[in-house]
């Protein structure tokens, strides 16, 4: 018969549960105090960095980049407020906040022609037209950054994936499977019709109809029916480059 642990058999196995479990504590306390120190001392060093180079990070934008992705990595946001060590020394807060509100007025300037969805990378040309007296270039890195931000207002500011394009949206319109892979197919040319949304998608001619008037009624599209086919154009300025600059004389 298997003898039961006594009393003094239980009370050791407690000490030593007890014992394992505050050196546990202690292992993982120095491994914490450690790691403070070394965050403590990448942060100096960011900051001896970001004084070192601070031409360099306020005018090149792919310089920039890579300085973003190394405050990230040591839990620094210089975004985070346009005051303090940051906003003082490069003034960070202060060009994302004057990006973001030129994004605002591209983006609402062009929303008649193209229903509040634009591609990131015609933002961009237009920024760098109104930006030329300042003489300050901007990425698209900057674009997505200042975006990010602007998601604090609320007012439907966001980025979306289109196949191989990435447009912002600045409309709190909601795109469903069928109209993205509409916008996708009309990246090819700039526009679709209705037939080819059928061939190519394998769609019926109702459900092809139905999302493309759809996209034409948030403003999206535009039509054009002057071809001698008869076959109705579907444009979309979103994806297409002929519609690149239009309204920028105007911004």
């Amino acid at each position: 018969m298997r003898r039961r642990p006594g009393i003094g058999g239980l009370q050791n196995a407690a000490a030593a549960r007890d014992q394992y479990r505050l050196l546990g504590e202690n292992v993982a306390k120095l491994r914490t105090d450690l790691m403070k120190e070394q965050l403590a001392t990448f942060r100096s060093q960011l900051e001896d960095f970001a004084r070192k180079h601070k031409n360099d990070i306020r005018k090149n934008p792919a310089f920039r980049a890579q300085f973003h992705e190394m405050c990230a990595k040591v839990g620094v946001d210089p975004l985070a407020s346009n005051k303090g060590f940051w906003a003082e020394l490069l003034g960070i807060g202060d060009f994302y906040y004057e990006l973001g509100v030129q994004i605002i007025e591209v983006c609402l300037a062009t929303r008649p022609h193209n229903g509040g969805l634009i591609s990131l990378d015609d933002l961009c040309k237009l920024l760098g037209q109104r930006r030329k007296a300042v003489r300050e270039t901007i990425s698209e890195d900057d674009c997505l950054r200042a975006i990010s931000k602007l998601k604090v207002l609320g007012s439907g500011f966001e980025v979306i994936t289109v196949g191989k394009k990435k447009l912002v949206r600045s409309v709190p319109t909601e795109l469903n499977k069928d109209h993205n892979e509409i916008l996708e197919l009309a990246q090819a040319q700039g526009f679709v019709t209705v037939d080819e949304v059928q061939r190519r998608l394998n769609w019926s001619s109702g459900r092809a109809t139905d999302a493309l008037e759809t996209l034409l009624e948030e403003g999206l599209a535009m039509i054009d029916d002057g071809h001698r086919d008869g076959k109705r154009r579907y444009w979309f300025p979103c994806v297409s480059s002929v519609s690149s600059y239009v309204g920028a004389d105007t911004l």
